[in-house]
């Protein structure tokens, strides 16, 4: 049987999952041999659903909203959440509001069940919803949560929407390309051998490449794959992760995108949480989670390693180059005024309209790049073929 658990380990963290055991007892067993505390456990769909739906971030954005506003007009956590249950369609995310329910009319605190499920509430979540329960302002502040997400959402989906062509650019390109040296030149290639004519120096490169590429292709297809496995490896380690967030920030074009992007992603999770009550220590350390960058995580824990030992948040960003002079100066104006949250609200704002100018940018510049790279790559690939017949037909 399948069995879907929540548990915490030694060092008190939360952990979600499944199991398979003979018995309910068993998997508990089973978890508290691998040092787990299990704090809930419960059958699951014993595999039978090979297809299960997948959870993802708008549906927990919608379940936000929906939970806000029956909140805010005055129904009790446990009935809202119920509410919300009585109308799900979906299984997984059904399984996860019972949960919560659950946690809920037991007598947990909201913010210790939604921790419980790291899995679809990140650290962020779980901060401001601890915050609204010490000022009394659950339902405000989960419409705040998911307005956040959501800006947090269209944001990613921008820069995925900005890299999709030119990505959907270099793969024709390279499809084009491989099957014009695997198809079309050696067909031709046994013509010029037969003529015995002195051929360009770019078509006897072609030559050989595509024979490589016709007679050694299991090599070439190793070689990808040891690549592509390489790169999934070497993104998990820091060296690989630091290799990476380099080349995003310093590479033409699109690093002042995604400087733009960091920037923005951090400071609209700081002014979130310094808006809701949250001590800035923390909203430091989670902004710097939640950067998606390696220098700009960086960044931000010196920054909070200053701001402990006395230091403003201002006074510690001088001199980083990752950050713009005037965004500092916004900053320094904030705490000097003492609406630092107003003041990184307004410049969260500005940096997402920042950061959709950038995207306009790099596209207009990426789009017709990649179309002269196109065009460049493979009418070389054509005239080198041509060149010689043409050569053919003038000698007969």
């Amino acid at each position: 049987m399948n069995f879907e658990y929540a548990a915490r380990d030694p060092l008190g963290q939360t952990h979600d999952g499944s199991i398979e055991a003979a018995t309910r007892d068993e998997a508990i067993q089973s978890l508290q041999r691998d040092g787990f505390h299990v704090t809930d456990i419960s059958e699951g769909d014993d595999g039978l659903n090979l297809f299960p739906r997948r959870l993802t971030k708008s549906d927990i954005i919608y379940t936000t909203t929906q939970l806000a506003i029956m909140v805010d007009t005055g129904i009790n956590l446990a009935s809202a959440l119920q509410g919300l249950i009585a109308q799900e369609e979906n299984p997984t995310l059904h399984k996860l509001l019972t949960a919560l329910k659950k946690d809920v009319e037991a007598g947990e605190a909201f913010s210790a069940a939604v921790a419980r499920h790291p899995r679809y509430f990140d650290k962020t979540f779980v901060a401001l919803i601890r915050a609204s329960e010490q000022t009394g302002s659950l339902g405000e502040m989960l419409e705040h949560i998911a307005d956040y997400m959501r800006k947090d959402l269209e944001s990613r989906s921008k820069v995925r929407s900005a890299l999709a062509y030119p990505g959907v650019m270099l793969l024709m390109a390279v499809c084009v390309t491989t099957f014009l040296l695997t198809f079309v030149m050696p067909k031709f290639t046994p013509l010029f051998a037969r003529k015995g004519m002195k051929l360009p120096s770019t078509t006897v490169f072609l030559m050989h490449l595509s024979d490589a590429m016709t007679n050694y292709w299991y090599v070439w297809l190793a070689a990808i794959a040891i690549l592509f496995a390489g790169f999934l490896f070497g993104r998990r380690t820091q060296t690989g992760r630091m290799v990476l967030d380099w080349l995003r920030l310093n590479t033409p074009i699109l690093g002042p995108m995604f400087r733009k992007v960091c920037i923005s992603r951090s400071i609209r999770a700081l002014g979130a949480m310094v808006q809701s009550g949250v001590s800035v220590l923390e909203a430091l350390k989670l902004s710097a989670e939640v950067s998606g960058n390696y220098y700009y995580e960086k960044a931000w824990k010196h920054t909070l390693d200053e701001v402990t030992n006395g230091s403003r948040i201002s006074e510690a960003l001088v001199g980083n180059q990752l950050f713009p002079k005037t965004l500092i100066q916004m900053i320094g104006s904030g705490e000097d005024t003492g609406r630092l949250d107003y003041v990184l609200k307004k410049v969260s704002g500005y940096y997402d309209g920042e950061v959709e100018t950038a995207l306009k940018t790099a596209t207009s510049i990426l789009e017709p790049m990649m179309i002269a790279v196109m065009g460049v790559v493979v009418g070389g690939i054509a005239m080198s073929v041509m060149l010689p017949i043409f050569t053919l037909s003038r000698s007969h």
